[in-house]
């Protein structure tokens, strides 16, 4: 196993799902942690927490849709820390429905979020990366392969990500930077209760099967392991794998089953 102890490590959208499970799991192997988000109540419990367990936790409340939130984040963590070692742009949200429905404002505010809030963290963070030869994470999603009827604006923006990700492995490389694509399926977190607006809907129901999400605290581990053996990208969940491969490999067959079946993205949550 790859020693993650004694590293420092800021995770965004770090207040629940994918993101606060991975600041545990972090946490676990010994790290300390900068947790971002904008639920500030949320990422002092979760601080308080790991620090109930003998490790640093720093919570920063930041946004990574306004300029100079990563940078003031990136200071007081280096004023804290002395320095950052993994950065996992981890924050984001999905718009969802059919295009015509759909207003210009619900795509910008989608790639706000999802893309343009990854490239602000990468760039308020790139040069701790470079001073530690550090690991950058990027949360993609199987949706970054595949696009459903419904899932125009999110798949657009997991698309633009991968191809972010990708072109930054071989940017970074020279600087003994590493960049780990993350590509999950179904993973337990609040994102399908999440309305296109961005607010939370708790009420609304989970639409995937229970059978078919992979709880958090598992999806933490696999994606922490890869990301401290600097792998370029992991797929995460069994019928995520299934589904890329499909698409690398006989794309024809996932277009024709999608139209065959019906297959389709979630509905958004309904607003209360």
């Amino acid at each position: 196993m790859t020693k993650l102890a004694g590293q420092v490590v800021l995770v965004t959208g770090a207040s629940s799902g994918i993101g606060a499970a991975l600041a545990r799991e972090f946490a676990r192997r010994g790290a300390a942690l900068v947790l971002v988000g904008r639920r500030r109540e949320r990422l002092t419990a979760l601080a308080g927490e790991l620090e109930r367990s003998s490790r640093r936790a720093l919570a920063l409340a930041g946004d990574v849709t306004v300029d100079g939130d990563l940078e003031r984040v990136v200071a007081e963590a280096r004023a804290v820390f002395g320095r950052l070692d993994v950065v996992v742009a981890n924050a984001g949200f999905g718009v969802v429905g059919p295009v015509e429905r759909l207003t210009l404002e619900d795509y910008r505010r989608q790639f706000e979020t999802n893309v343009f809030g990854v490239l602000r963290t990468v760039q308020a963070t790139l040069g701790e990366l470079k001073a530690s030869r550090g690991r950058l994470a990027i949360i993609g999603s199987v949706t970054g392969y595949i696009a459903t009827p419904g899932s125009s604006p999110y798949a657009m923006s997991k698309f633009a990500v991968r191809a972010l990700a990708e072109a930054l492995g071989h940017e970074l490389a020279p600087a003994g930077v590493s960049v780990t694509l993350v590509s999950p399926g179904f993973v337990e977190s609040e994102i399908r209760r999440v309305d296109n607006s961005g607010r939370l809907q708790s009420a609304a129901p989970e639409p995937i099967p229970a059978w078919l999400v992979m709880p958090a605290e598992r999806a933490a581990r696999q994606i922490v392991r890869a990301i401290g053996r600097r792998r370029r990208e992991i797929v995460v969940t069994g019928h995520g794998k299934v589904a890329v491969f499909v698409q690398r490999h006989a794309p024809a067959v996932v277009s024709a089953v999608v139209r065959a079946f019906g297959v389709r993205s979630r509905s958004e949550p309904s607003r209360v």
